[in-house]
């Protein structure tokens, strides 16, 4: 097989690499569907020395069922559902959100979450295109992304080293390259908790670019020791303030901190391994510092440990399926499973369970399990 992966990652012309890393100001939805609010982050974003914004392409459906849960917001408890049914647009929104973004000379990311949204953000013409964490084992859709034949960013938080090999085997034919993103799927994240000398293991493992996806609080000691072990992108949450009210602002950086990661990164980027991991033993501790950068060992980080198979995607019943009925397209789904509802099987099943007779009733909402067919 032609050999198509590499340590460096390139997006439209530029070739990002240790020493010239891809900050990514990750909006997310903390726009709340707001054009004018949108614009305004992406203007500080800009400001604060972002060199690429991120946004995500929001159908419930697409992510998680109905009877998943709720979610704490600042006015109360909502289901987790309704809540990403308040933050879906059109597409035609994105489109003015790419213009936004290009016309100051920046890159445009995008997260989709399944086909649809997927299929929607291809029409935009995307430089490159980000997988979250959650999606990572959703194979149909990591799929669909390769046969675009364009850069892709995958994110590996609450993995284990076997699903970013099943990932990265779905794009074996994607000549454009991948980047392979390290993230503790935790919010916030602790500094300690990240392992980054798994960054350069994840690059000589799977010969890929590698970078950072960071939900740490502090503006700079994980982007910096990334930055250490040869990351080419790093990537982290936006906002305006941490008292806004979008799902991932308490964690995300105001354009103040956010300015402070770029500067250091950008400070350290000609300086040696050793001399930063020294001057930031002398600000943070040595004992800090050795365990910020950890042992290399891909491993589920401590406070991701228990959102295995649940953060993932697993096949859930759409509705009630009675015992006796044969499941179709419409009775099952690659979803989440979150709060309350048990996972079912891995996504690469559901050709398996199609056309099968239910054992069991399963309840909307719940995993397929091997013992329900």
């Amino acid at each position: 097989m032609k050999q198509i992966l590499s340590y460096k990652f390139p997006v439209n012309g530029n070739e990002y690499k240790p020493g010239n890393v891809l900050i990514i100001a990750e909006l997310g939805t903390s726009h709340g569907g707001d054009i004018v609010k949108a614009k305004e982050l992406i203007a500080a974003a800009a400001e604060a020395g972002a060199g690429c914004i991120k946004f995500q392409i929001v159908y419930a459906d697409e992510i998680l069922h109905p009877n998943t849960g709720e979610v704490l917001l600042p006015g109360g408890s909502i289901r987790l559902y309704d809540r990403f049914r308040e933050l879906e647009k059109d597409i035609s929104f994105y489109q003015k959100m790419k213009e936004e973004v290009e016309k100051r000379g920046l890159l445009f990311l995008c997260t989709p979450f399944g086909l649809k949204s997927a299929r929607e953000l291809r029409s935009l013409n995307p430089a490159f295109i980000k997988i979250a964490s959650p999606e990572l084992n959703y194979s149909e859709l990591l799929k669909e992304v390769s046969s675009y034949n364009l850069p892709v960013l995958l994110s590996t938080g609450v993995s284990r080293l076997s699903d970013i090999e099943e990932a990265v085997s779905c794009f074996r034919n994607n000549y454009a390259g991948i980047c392979l993103l390290h993230c503790v799927t935790s919010y916030p994240a602790p500094e300690t908790e990240y392992n980054l000398r798994v960054i350069k293991n994840m690059m000589r493992i799977f010969g890929t670019a590698a970078g950072v996806s960071d939900h740490s609080k502090d503006p700079v000691l994980v982007p910096v020791l990334s930055a250490a072990m040869g990351a080419c992108v790093i990537e982290k949450h936006f906002c305006i303030s941490r008292s806004d009210p979008g799902l991932d602002d308490p964690i995300a950086l105001p354009p103040e901190d956010f300015l402070k990661m770029v500067n250091a990164v950008k400070a350290v980027s000609k300086t040696a391994l050793e001399e930063i991991i020294a001057e930031y033993s002398r600000k943070y501790n040595p004992e800090n510092v050795e365990a910020v950068l950890g042992d290399g060992v891909k491993k589920l980080a401590p406070s991701e440990e228990a959102n295995y198979e649940r953060t993932n995607r697993s096949l859930h019943a759409v509705r009630d399926i009675e015992a006796g009925e044969v499941i179709d397209e419409k009775m099952a789904a690659v979803l989440r499973t979150e709060k309350l509802l048990r996972p079912g099987l891995p996504p690469s099943f559901k050709v398996k369970i199609l056309g099968r007779r239910a054992r069991n009733f399963i309840p909307a909402g719940e995993g397929i399990r091997f013992e329900d067919i």
